[in-house]
């Protein structure tokens, strides 16, 4: 396969299953864009003809140039990335790499457009996660982890920082384990900022290797969508502590996170906005949710949606001051080959723990009878869930074998897929299309940041990945 686009002034091309990049003249792109499959030794005299307006010439070298690139293996390559049948017999047994630890199911914040029912996740009962559970939940994926060292614990919610006695206890019970057990932890904890005071940003500049701020820009777009439980706006209360944490962050990473809904459209405006106010790492995320979400992104909204991403790309070229996290491609050494095809790992690699100690694949699962896959007081764990998100790649999904952007997106999100087609096996559509046209405008960049005409994939050197026989695990 191989896409033809153009974005930024650009014209390009991917093949996809070799990875290569090629920034392409009009009449290479014209060309490519018709053709089907491999080429001949020669332009096809009908080619020529549906190209009348470039002189048969130019055509011709503009063929030979193509088909140099294709006996290369940079153009219509095969799919040798993995022979599907294999991806199709992937390991079943669970690994289990990763916590969403949901130390507590209540905010401060009532968010119009939450995922988690402002905090409860729709039970009606708001709580937080004693430290025995926590004690449990870190025990269970230690004996999980298998001979995987690195183990990664997100404290999540709700709003994490309302149970901080309970990740303080749990980061220091894990610390305690890792020598004998050959352990590394890294821990995040996403939060909206409105319990943080210095001895709190001390405490997450030391321990937490990653930290969501949960802000989605302007003033009044955060204050209509993020309000307090009062009622009132949480921008003036939560940004002059956001920005006093990043200032004493160091180069440890963090993450300003935002959403954009149907109301707000000219997102770019917010990323812009944040990048202002001193934050240089940056994502703004579309609300997803069922076709009747009155906030979620709907197929008539995807011009606008497109065109906003390429506008915003347009303001961040050359730009060193923004790092937007969906502009972030790897063309020269992505993720490993398991990663790619199975993306997240949710429910296999990558479990939520609620604080009742209750398993679901992952935080978005949460609440959802049928996805619950055990306890971790009681030690046990639904391998028939688990199985069923392990077989999920970009081989088992059908609408993803097809699909140009399959080796970046992996797939998709399942519980996007649930919410909007009931299916966790079939891809949200409207999800699908602004992933695309973001992995347009990303390529673009790195290609202009580049001044490059291809790039290959390298071998992946993660030399971690417990999933894959080709590592040195």
């Amino acid at each position: 396969m191989v896409h033809t686009f153009s974005a930024l002034g650009r014209n390009l091309a991917v093949d996809v299953n070799s990875g290569a990049v090629h920034v392409l003249d009009k009449l290479c792109c014209d060309l490519l864009s018709l053709v089907e499959g491999p080429m001949g030794d020669a332009c096809p005299q009908d080619l020529k003809d549906r190209l009348s307006q470039y002189d048969a010439r130019e055509l011709d070298e503009a063929w030979t140039e193509l088909l140099e690139l294709q006996r290369a293996g940079l153009l219509f390559s095969d799919d040798d990335y993995i022979d599907p049948a294999a991806a199709m017999a992937l390991p079943k047994a669970a690994v289990v790499k990763a916590l969403c630890l949901h130390v507590s199911h209540d905010c401060n914040l009532r968010c119009r457009y939450c995922f988690a029912s402002t905090g409860d996740f729709g039970t009606g009962h708001r709580m937080t996660m004693d430290f025995d559970t926590a004690r449990r939940a870190i025990d269970w994926v230690v004996e999980k982890s298998g001979k995987r060292r690195n183990i990664e614990v997100d404290f999540f919610g709700g709003e994490p920082l309302m149970a901080l006695d309970t990740v303080k206890r749990t980061v220091e019970y894990a610390r305690s384990l890792e020598e004998k057990h050959d352990k590394c932890f890294r821990f995040t904890i996403t939060t909206n900022g409105v319990l943080l005071d210095q001895d709190t940003i001390d405490y997450i500049n030391r321990e937490m290797s990653n930290v969501v701020l949960s802000l989605d820009g302007r003033r009044e777009v955060n204050d209509h969508m993020r309000p307090t439980v009062n009622g009132k706006g949480s921008y003036d209360v939560i940004v002059p502590k956001f920005q006093q944490l990043v200032s004493q962050r160091g180069t440890k990473d963090y993450y300003v996170r935002g959403t954009f809904t149907r109301e707000n459209l000219d997102f770019a405006d917010d990323v812009e906005h944040l990048a202002s106010l001193g934050f240089r790492h940056v994502s703004v995320e579309p609300a997803s949710g069922p076709l009747d979400d009155p906030f979620a992104i709907k197929e008539g909204d995807l011009p606008a949606v497109e065109a906003e991403y390429e506008k915003l790309a347009r303001q961040l070229q050359g730009r060193k001051d923004v790092n937007f996290f969906h502009f972030n491609v790897d063309l020269a050494q992505g993720p490993c080959v398991i990663k790619r095809l199975r993306g997240c790992g949710a429910g296999c690699e990558y479990v939520a723990i609620t604080p009742d100690g209750d398993i679901y694949p992952c935080h978005q699962f949460v609440g959802r009878e049928e996805y619950r896959m055990g306890n971790v007081r009681s030690g046990d764990f639904d391998m028939d869930i688990s199985g069923k998100f392990a077989e999920l790649n970009i081989y088992t999904r059908e609408d993803c074998r097809n699909c140009w952007a399959r080796f970046y997106c992996s797939g998709g999100c399942s519980a996007s897929n649930l919410l909007v087609n009931g299916d966790i096996k079939k891809p949200n559509a409207v999800a699908c299309e602004m992933e695309r046209k973001r992995l347009e405008c990303a390529i673009a960049l790195r290609a202009i940041a580049a001044g490059m005409g291809e790039t290959e994939n390298t071998e992946c050197n993660n030399t971690d990945c417990s999933l894959c026989g080709s590592c040195a695990e």
